[in-house]
């Protein structure tokens, strides 16, 4: 239940956070996003609306703009290399069945996004919560050499963060966003999750009609 609060109330927290840790907050942010992208088993941390209340926030000042971007698309980076490495290094023994953390049906479903999507699955899936956690890892799986994926892995970084961020700092505080700023984030949210909801839909058919 914290965590859905924390979620949906991600301008009240962050608020709190920036006036508690002062600089540090940026470090926070860091290993937040960091973490999202980097470890198969944390893919519920918030990434989208968080980096929309970031942005909203260095609208009003209490962030620095430039020191966000560049914290925030090198967490990004350095997120998506640590879960690709991850995924060359141990492989698919790391999704064995007994596995408490790890869930091969995201393993199975980022897999058949790559096939439908081929290496630009890396750039899209960072606007996909689930896949945007298990892409690096399946590249790392795969045959994409790393040189390929660090291409796919910056462009993708880059456009995530830029648009939500800067996404909120135009946007974030017009009054009737900010005055409605859960529902905003949970219509972000929802928004986020409808390619996944669709490829659910898709495979719950295709296995009906089997």
């Amino acid at each position: 239940m914290f965590f859905i609060d924390f979620v949906l109330h991600l301008d009240q927290y962050l608020n709190s956070i920036i006036i508690k840790y002062g600089i540090l907050v940026y470090l926070i942010l860091f290993l937040i996003i960091f973490l999202e992208t980097g470890l198969v088993v944390t893919p519920f941390l918030p990434g989208d609306s968080l980096l929309f209340s970031a942005g909203a926030f260095a609208a009003i000042g209490s962030l620095n703009l430039p020191v966000l971007l560049i914290t925030l698309i090198i967490a990004a980076i350095l997120g998506d290399s640590i879960n690709y490495s991850v995924g060359n290094y141990f492989g698919r023994n790391t999704f064995k069945e007994d596995a408490r953390w790890l869930n091969r049906k995201h393993l199975a479903s980022t897999e058949e996004f790559y096939r439908k999507h081929g290496g630009k699955t890396i750039i899209i899936a960072r606007f996909i919560p689930i896949i945007r956690t298990f892409a690096p890892f399946v590249a790392g799986l795969g045959s994409m050499s790393y040189s390929k994926f660090i291409v796919y892995n910056i462009i993708g970084a880059l456009s995530w963060v830029l648009i939500f961020v800067l996404g909120g700092y135009l946007f974030g505080n017009i009054p009737l966003i900010k005055d409605n700023f859960s529902i905003f984030i949970l219509i972000i949210i929802i928004i986020s999750l409808i390619p996944v909801i669709i490829q659910v839909i898709k495979t719950l058919k295709n296995r009906n009609n089997i």
